[in-house]
């Protein structure tokens, strides 16, 4: 099959880009504590731009303090980050890149905490299941202030010259756990049914595009089918992919310009990132959080001990084989409802089937995290006729468990011809220096 599909532009409402493939929200802990932005940010980013893709949706940005996920990522949460996103996206675009801000809170799923300390509001006051992080219930005036957090970064991105933004609501972050029928268990207008569970993810959209106006990219990512109970069996299951057809329908009448489809009612998710699950690579970096939630001191123990460690690892890892592609299915069920463009994510590195699922209807476009950081010229390689890249991602996960406490990278070593190699490509984020 021709990889012709990829290298189409891609036209929306209020944005176009040269081809069909975005890298996704991916990034470490490359910034100022408190939120500023680096030059070994851009760095980052650049390698993508160089490397062909169409568009950059953004690591995670914080839109609040309170909503931060860990110290160290980039926040749009005040006016003095104007400039510094505005240079990004001047670089990037030198490369005939678009640059998407991904705005969004943590909610209750906070790696790392701030300084600040408190606890993070959810539409529960119950700690999250797998680690444990606190959970204040956020009153309908905190809501109220979220949205406007939301809006105005919104508007930042506009100011600093980016192409639009991406609300995150998927993964297990905050409008996860009011989407969620597995996590949100409020009794007033924002939880029980659907209508009420997606009612802040709505009231932000509509928000946003108050802020930004009618002639700004605006894109939604969601966990299309949670798998909620897939790593703890006890748990509901969660929403289901009607469940969130729905859902893609209101988003499209508040003013999205697309969907991003994803899965998982929390990050990470035995589904996303879907591949192997590395014990060595567990133990060796998870202490970073272990007092980060109530249950991560078991966890770790769990990580270390014999036969405890290998029920975790059955129950959360996937084959590799298995993994490209993985929400493809949710992804054509959303198109089918909506008119706007969907993009999709899972695994994909293999140009015919990006091609084939954009020529037979499945999706508009894909984004790409992990087989990005392993290949980060991979669109370039597609160009060249490969349909794998030649040392293509393993789906180790690696680059994951490495991220909160070593740069980012790709630490598969098997893929280099030497450590050397390895922790080299691994430390160029850092050249040029700041």
């Amino acid at each position: 099959m021709s990889a012709e599909a990829i290298f189409q532009p891609l036209r929306f409402r209020n944005l176009e880009i040269k081809n069909r493939v975005l890298r996704s929200n991916v990034a470490g802990r490359l910034d100022d504590y408190d939120g500023g932005g680096t030059q070994t940010r851009i760095n980052w980013e650049l390698k993508f731009a160089r490397g062909g893709v169409g568009a950059i949706v953004s690591s995670w940005t914080a839109v609040d303090e309170r909503g931060k996920i860990v110290p160290g990522f980039a926040g749009i949460e005040r006016d003095e980050r104007i400039p510094f996103w505005r240079e990004l996206g001047e670089r990037v675009h030198e490369h005939d890149c678009k640059f998407i801000v991904q705005l969004a809170h943590a909610g209750r799923q906070r790696d790392v905490p701030t300084v600040t300390f408190a606890k993070g509001l959810s539409s529960t006051d119950k700690p999250d299941p797998l680690h444990g992080f606190e959970a204040e219930r956020a009153t309908t005036a905190d809501l109220e202030e979220i949205k406007r957090s939301f809006a105005s970064a919104a508007r930042r991105a506009r100011e600093a010259g980016l192409d639009g933004v991406e609300i995150h609501g998927a993964n297990g972050y905050i409008f996860t756990q009011f989407l969620s029928s597995a996590i949100n268990d409020r009794q007033d207008s924002y939880g029980g049914t659907l209508e009420n569970r997606a009612r802040f993810l709505l009231e932000t959209v509509r928000a946003v595009r108050g802020a930004v106006g009618h002639d700004f990219h605006v894109q939604v990512k969601i966990s299309t089918t949670e798998h909620a109970d897939a790593f703890l069996p006890w748990l509901g299951k969660g929403n289901t992919i009607d469940d969130s057809v729905q859902v893609c329908r209101w988003l499209e009448e508040a003013g999205a310009d697309a969907i991003h489809v994803s899965s998982g009612s929390t990050f990470p998710h035995p589904e996303n990132p879907a591949g192997e699950f590395s014990l060595e690579d567990m133990v060796r970096t998870y202490d970073v959080m272990l007092s980060s939630g109530v249950h991560t001191f078991r966890n770790y123990l769990m990580f270390r001990l014999w036969p405890a460690n290998q029920v975790m690892k059955r129950r959360w890892e996937r084959d590799p084989a298995e993994v490209p592609g993985r929400c493809l299915p949710d992804s054509e069920a959303v198109k089918r409802a909506v008119a706007i463009p969907v993009i999709v994510t899972g695994g994909f590195q293999q140009a015919s089937l990006i091609a084939g699922a954009i020529e037979r209807g499945a999706c508009d476009a894909v984004s790409i995290a992990r087989g990005l950081v392993a290949n980060n010229d991979l669109v370039e390689l597609f160009r060249q006729g490969h349909d794998l890249p030649p040392r293509p991602c393993t789906y180790c996960n690696k680059c994951l468990y490495n991220v909160l406490e070593h740069p980012i990278g790709c630490y598969d070593e098997s893929r280099f011809a030497s450590r050397e190699e390895m922790i080299e490509q691994v430390m160029s984020v850092y050249t040029p220096a700041a």
